[in-house]
């Protein structure tokens, strides 16, 4: 997929993470990895099998060590996204699906981007 002119207002990130997603129609997690993120959205690489389309409201969570939870109060960063993209281009290659999000959050909720903190 080319897209004619670049869509995004902040800067990506090219990053590798663990990250679940809950699906509530599916009443389910899934896990990938983060493919890039930003303060206003991530791009992540799920299973086949996770039912995303656009317009869907997601949960992404972002975990952190042990660590850094007991520093934090918790285990996970989590974060409300809308799935504004999906790429199945790499379906027979890699066995993966991209989804584009955007975070439901304000970027004035959370300035220092998404740093695990």
């Amino acid at each position: 997929m080319v897209c004619a002119f670049e869509q995004r207002s902040t800067e990506r990130t090219d990053v590798s993470w663990p990250v679940s997603i809950w699906n509530p129609k599916a009443t389910k997690f899934y896990n990938g990895r983060s493919v890039n993120v930003s303060k206003d959205g991530a791009l992540i690489a799920l299973p086949l099998n996770a039912p995303v389309c656009e317009g869907q409201e997601l949960e992404l969570n972002f975990p952190r060590t042990e660590t850094l939870a007991k520093d934090k109060g918790g285990f996970a960063r989590i974060k409300t996204a809308r799935v504004v993209r999906v790429d199945r281009n790499d379906t027979m290659t890699a066995a993966r699906i991209k989804v584009g999000l955007e975070f439901e959050d304000s970027i004035e909720s959370y300035p220092d981007s998404l740093a695990l903190e």
